[in-house]
């Protein structure tokens, strides 16, 4: 027996179709459900609704598995039938993760969470703690980046379904390796989103890039956002997710008493409480409001940590050679990236002129491992024209200062899936529309965005193109030659540096320290008993150390102490070990 139950206080009539059987269904009640109980529907049995008299038949907005894509039948799924052996997993802790995003479509030349199983072994060799996967909700065609969901508790099928998503973390937690999950709620995919026949889960009393807003704070609400928490749970719960990243919460509107994120931080609390493990919630926002990760005790949000852009965009603005356009246009100072490194936001209630306003608060005594810290990830690289990575734009040596800084920072570090050999091949955007008009939109939207910037629209990749995708996929072969190699011993280096060192595990604010000289191009980063230094300018850099420090890493070969200096070659960075700091956080002069 199965009970078939759906939120749709739209609609007057409503039937659900089983494999070949059509019944009407009971309701709704006060609070607009319709139910019916059958005794014929199992574990694969096929189903969707009929809304009203309309004949088209609707999937379920809830289905836990979509088969024949979003727009066809849903299937009974059973979360109980799969036999799960990770009982005695438990997840590092946040504060001390090695975080990698990667997306499951060009991960592996398969583009499957079965594939993905078999780099898991790399990963966990190489020092990573936690995978973050960009979504694997279910969204029209066979292949994108995920951000245009319809069907959010069903797992992409081109990527394996929910049996497949439950083996890799299964999988993944046998390597002792956590596994995180980019859930969207900020709104719902352009093709296939058959939500609005049911309930109104989109309210036009807000806008957002998107269209209407989520309906977090309207009339109907309430199962509105039960809806997303139920979704959250089910991550977590039924299949095993260590913890959610949140995509875009900026877009969220909710005048709500008690916001849709704390009401969310409330529910995984619970949980964990009930499950007996630690569950993490991380939001991308683009506030740089504190309150999202301020504990809800102290009346924030009570998320535990969220991506840092002000860090990204300052260090990416100081190692480009790029004009700087759009946002970028608000950094370019080593005084911004040393106020990041120090303060988290570098607007924290300052001017900001790309927004044209006011923007940000300070963090305050937040510790700064509530925050991560990258230089590359899948919006900062596939947003660019032609996807291009980080050493394509500012060169191998300045990629390499790059990885240094993230991973010595005092934030949480994430790197994004190649970053770490340096992969030659582009992360594009890259989507498959089965509706033709949407196809086109999409194409000529992209080849218009990025010709005002000054692109030739030849140049553009096509998103809905075949190949932009497959031209995005990892190339696995380059790994172990060349300069992929050699970026690769440098991450795995500087990641071995960071786990064995106290100070650079240490995220307390105020403990981290940096002095520059814009005019020269170079930065010093203090973290306890360990200093980064870096040589951006166009000649030497000679800088003092006391005569046991030593110099444990450099971007370009074997640096020494002589008489108490070192003399570092421009584009370089050097890490030195052993300054004589009595306290974390003390200001050492030398």
């Amino acid at each position: 027996m199965y009970q078939f139950e759906i939120w749709a206080p739209l609609a007057t009539k409503m039937a659900v179709k089983i494999n070949d059987t059509v019944r009407p269904l009971q309701g709704p009640d006060q609070g607009g459900w319709w139910r019916l109980e059958a005794h014929d529907a199992a574990h694969g049995s096929d189903y969707g609704y009929f809304v009203n008299d309309e004949e088209q038949c609707y999937p379920d907005p809830r289905s836990l598995s979509q088969p024949n894509g979003v727009h066809g039948l849903s299937r009974v799924y059973e979360h109980s039938r799969f036999n799960w052996n990770d009982a005695k997993f438990r997840p590092s802790p946040l504060a001390s993760a090695i975080i990698y995003e990667l997306h499951i479509g060009t991960f592996t030349p398969q583009g499957t969470l079965d594939a993905a199983i078999n780099r898991l072994d790399y990963l966990a060799e190489f020092g990573v703690t936690h995978i973050e996967l960009m979504p694997v909700a279910s969204f029209a065609g066979n292949y994108g980046w995920g951000y245009d969901g319809v069907a959010l508790f069903a797992v992409h099928h081109p990527y394996g379904g929910p049996d497949a998503l439950k083996r890799f973390v299964n999988a993944a937690h046998e390597r002792d390796l956590s596994v995180l999950l980019d859930v969207v709620y900020n709104h719902f995919g352009p093709v296939g989103n058959y939500t609005g026949k049911f309930g109104p889960y989109v309210t036009d009393l807000h806008h957002t890039p998107w269209g209407g807003a989520v309906n977090f704070e309207d009339g109907g609400s309430l199962q509105v956002r039960r809806f997303f928490c139920d979704n959250a749970l089910m991550w977590l719960q039924d299949f095993h997710l260590d913890g959610l990243r949140l995509d875009a919460v900026h877009a969220f509107v909710d005048r709500s008493a008690i916001h849709f994120l704390e009401q969310l931080a409330t529910e995984t609390e619970t949980l964990s409480a009930a499950l007996g493990r630690r569950l993490v919630l991380i939001a991308e926002s683009d506030l740089n409001d504190p309150r999202v990760v301020t504990p809800r005790e102290a009346s924030g949000f009570g998320f535990d940590a969220q991506w840092s852009d002000d860090f990204h965009h300052a260090l990416f603005a100081v190692l480009s050679r790029e004009p700087a356009g759009g946002y970028y246009a608000d950094f370019g100072t080593l005084a911004q990236l040393a106020k990041a490194l120090e303060q988290t936001f570098v607007y924290d209630g300052v001017f900001s002129q790309y927004r044209n306003r006011m923007h940000g608060r300070p963090t305050g005594n937040l510790p700064q491992h509530h925050f991560l810290g990258y230089i590359q990830n899948h919006d900062q690289i596939g947003n660019r024209a032609i996807g291009d990575r980080l050493t394509e734009t500012v060169g191998f040596e300045r990629a390499k200062i790059a990885a240094a800084v993230v991973l010595m920072s005092p934030f949480v570090p994430m790197i994004f899936q190649g970053e770490e050999w340096a992969a030659s091949s582009p992360f594009q955007y890259f989507a498959d529309h089965d509706d033709p008009e949407m196809a086109k939109l999409v194409s000529e939207g992209r080849k218009q965005e990025f010709s005002a910037f000054g692109w030739d629209p030849v140049s553009i990749p096509d998103p809905e193109s075949y190949e932009t995708f497959e031209r995005s996929r990892l190339n696995w072969d380059e790994v172990t030659y060349g300069q992929h190699a050699e970026m690769r011993a440098w991450y795995r280096d500087l990641i071995q540096l960071r786990r064995s060192t106290p100070a650079l595990n240490d995220g307390e604010p105020r403990h981290t320290r940096v002095s520059h000289d814009q005019q020269r191009g170079w930065f010093c980063m203090e973290r306890g008993d360990v200093a980064l230094h870096c040589n951006l300018g166009e000649t030497e850099y000679l800088f003092s150390v006391p005569n046991d420090a030593v110099v444990v890493l450099s971007s370009k070969g074997s640096l020494s102490v002589e008489n108490g200096a070192v003399d570092l070659p421009p584009d370089t960075v050097a890490i030195v070990k052993g300054i004589g700091t009595a306290a974390y956080g003390s200001r050492v002069t030398y």
